[in-house]
């Protein structure tokens, strides 16, 4: 049986910067609807405070998430050394498909066949696939590439993770300054080597009473027109929830890879805020037995970048991969750990092994 490796990457960072001053003349609701009082200046420095987000990327008014998942996948591509021709599958993560600046979802065509046809790809054998699982959905296409190239179906895969959340949020609700745009990709290859690549994964869905803790809803701000909606993060709820349950899903993956955690070099996780991060790392090694621990296995992206989705975690791939995050590298064959969770509510985690091989 094949493993899936990762033969290259790629990501794109768009180039507005978001600062805490573009949000100094924000009109903010509470969740009950209610105009907030405090100085936003307060209500920002609060808001750093606890997600330690000081700025987040936006695209341009003239892009799309297509544009920038093209980009990170042209990289991944070039970095792959593959002829593009040879794709078996493109499977693309998103939440809320091609997004225009009045905050319209669209999602035909699909993203994943927009990206194909912007990389210039005339192989019709070479398959378009969209996965919509909120943002562990890249972590999760991942998860469907093993499986197809373990069944024998496909050779090369790309897997793109683009969000363009700054065009779903709500102008009224403080928690938009948590989102923010991005995109990543990896090229991905079946491999005769034995134990690397994906060697254990693990998926959860909760969709019962868990179902709505991210939900789509009109503005808080009740004087405002009510047909649009809008990204709504129901933030203590997930925080509790990803804190019970995360930790132990990441466990089991690492349990199911014949490995403990002090066999993990890496911990990629997927970045809605620090607080929450710092506490599902922690309650992870408390799992182990272990009060303290080296906080540089679990890099953060989200003080600069915000939280950009289904991008988090390729995108930091890239950056450790190619040298250009600060003191942050991957080991020859060592593993690492690929985790996330939100809407639906989904969480799941991969240990990857990099190969001997080049």
């Amino acid at each position: 049986m094949p493993n899936t490796i990762i033969i290259g990457s790629g990501s794109h960072i768009p180039e507005r910067i978001i600062t805490r001053e573009h949000f100094l003349n924000s009109e903010f609701y509470s969740d009950e609807g209610e105009l907030l009082t405090k100085p936003n200046a307060e209500v920002i420095q609060k808001f750093v405070e606890i997600t330690e987000i000081e700025n987040r990327r936006y695209i341009k008014d003239e892009e799309h998430n297509s544009d920038i998942g093209f980009r990170a996948a042209e990289e991944a591509i070039i970095d792959a050394k593959i002829n593009r021709e040879d794709l078996d599958y493109i499977i693309y993560a998103s939440n809320f498909g091609e997004v225009d600046t009045n905050g319209m979802s669209n999602f035909m065509p699909s993203l994943s066949a927009r990206v194909k046809n912007k990389l210039g790809i005339k192989n019709r054998n070479c398959v378009n696939y969209d996965m919509i699982f909120g943002c562990p959905g890249w972590v999760e296409a991942m998860i469907l590439a093993d499986t197809i190239i373990k069944a024998g179906k496909a050779k090369l895969i790309l897997v793109v993770g683009a969000e363009t959340l700054s065009r779903v949020t709500d102008p009224h609700d403080r928690n938009k300054m948590i989102f923010a745009d991005g995109a990543g990709a990896v090229v991905v290859k079946a491999s005769d080597e034995e134990n690397v690549g994906i060697i254990s994964n693990k998926t959860y869905c909760d969709n019962d009473a868990e179902l709505m803790f991210l939900e789509n809803s009109p503005s808080l701000n009740k004087s405002a027109e009510q047909k649009t909606l809008y990204i709504r993060m129901h933030g203590r709820k997930i925080y509790e929830y990803a804190l019970k349950n995360v930790p132990d899903a990441i466990k089991e993956t690492i349990d199911a890879a014949n490995l403990g955690i002090e066999d993990i070099d890496k911990i990629l996780i997927h970045q809605a805020n620090a607080k929450m991060d710092y506490a599902m790392i922690s309650r992870l090694f408390k799992l182990y037995d272990i009060k303290d621990y080296d906080h540089s296995i679990a890099p953060m992206t989200i003080q600069d970048f915000g939280n950009s989705s289904v991008a988090t975690i390729p995108t930091m791939f890239d950056l450790i991969i190619k040298g250009k995050m600060e003191n942050q590298s991957f080991k020859k064959d060592g593993n690492i750990v690929f985790a996330s969770v939100g809407a639906g509510m989904n969480i799941n985690a991969i240990v990857y092994r990099f190969p001997s091989k080049k």
